[in-house]
């Protein structure tokens, strides 16, 4: 069994450390917190816990290493997990820049070891229907496609909508259309805290000529984690707030009637609601990290797919500044 150190007990290491203690050798538990660690060595007597990360990483047995501290550390610390040999999982987003994700990138190659960045929609069962509904060619050619990401919620003071949230449609909106967008442009507010954007709108465009949006927000009165794909011969929903209708398929589109002089109408036909697994998005992922970590498939194309995804929330991150200048 893979043998694994996670770092980072606040917002999301516990839920990591449940999946890999079911799914692997969990050996060390690290945290600067001493509550923290009091806590869960009480719930995991058998995990060595520590506040020094380069102790867990001195350990010669440890195979991998989970990087679930604050995003400001991200890009430090996995890269000390790299260059230690260990294969990484680093939580989104993995650096605050384009250049440091590349490096990130470089030294996983250099040192022969497994990347992957922690994008979890990605593994949602509702996001891959989505892309075999594209890929089978259902929909006709995409059109455009839009995520909304709002909530009545907290709001950060060292992160703001995009990179918190934008991050997650984002990489769900790279990974189905597979390409980098030629354009891009952010508008934002900050009308809680000054400086931190509270309300963010997106829009990208592709070399293939598909456009996206994303509507990103801690003010809003509807709690909504939506994704929207049109395309040329029928639109599909995935709502990650339904219990059971996680993808939704909408006969409806455009026709050109044979005997017309040029005029378009429309047609709405039939709503097909496909089976989706119910499986947890988060033990599929730990699932993943796993395998590439025991030597199956491409061990970098995830830590690819993840530079993409910062290289673009580095360019929204410049439009917002730009527009706010």
């Amino acid at each position: 069994m893979i043998r694994i150190g996670l770092a980072g007990l606040g917002y999301w290491g516990p839920n990591l450390a449940r999946n890999f203690d079911d799914l692997a050798d969990l050996r060390w538990l690290c945290d600067i917190s001493p509550e923290l660690r009091d806590r869960f060595a009480a719930r995991y007597p058998r995990v060595r816990m520590t506040g020094d990360f380069d102790e867990m990483l001195a350990d010669p047995e440890l195979d991998a290493v989970v990087v679930a501290t604050p995003v400001v550390t991200h890009y430090e610390l996995a890269r000390r997990a790299l260059e230690a040999g260990k294969h990484t999982f680093v939580e989104k987003p993995p650096a605050l820049t384009a250049a440091e994700a590349e490096d990130l990138l470089g030294v996983a190659e250099e040192r022969g070891v497994a990347l992957m960045p922690g994008h979890l929609l990605l593994y949602h069962p509702g996001v891959k229907k989505l892309k075999e509904l594209i890929a089978s060619g259902q929909l006709g050619d995409v059109l455009y496609l839009y995520g909304n990401r709002q909530n009545l919620g907290q709001i950060r003071k060292d992160e703001n909508a995009l990179w918190s949230l934008g991050v997650h449609d984002l990489s769900v909106i790279l990974h189905l259309v597979e390409e980098e967008p030629s354009e891009i442009w952010a508008r934002g507010e900050s009308f809680v805290r000054e400086g931190v954007e509270d309300v963010v709108f997106c829009y990208l465009r592709f070399p293939s000529g598909i456009v996206a949006h994303m509507h990103l927000s801690w003010l809003d009165p509807h709690k909504m984690r939506k994704m929207t794909v049109v395309g040329r011969d029928k639109m599909a929903v995935f709502d990650d707030m339904e219990l059971e209708r996680k993808v939704t398929v909408y006969d409806k589109g455009t026709e050109k009637p044979p005997e017309s002089y040029g005029e378009w109408r429309t047609r709405t036909g039939d709503i097909f609601i496909p089976k989706i697994s119910n499986d947890e998005p988060l033990r599929l992922e730990c699932r993943h990290f796993l395998a590439l970590a025991a030597g199956e498939g491409d061990p970098l194309a995830a830590a690819r797919d993840g530079v993409a995804v910062v290289r673009a929330l580095e360019q929204l991150q410049a439009s917002l500044e730009r527009a706010a200048a």
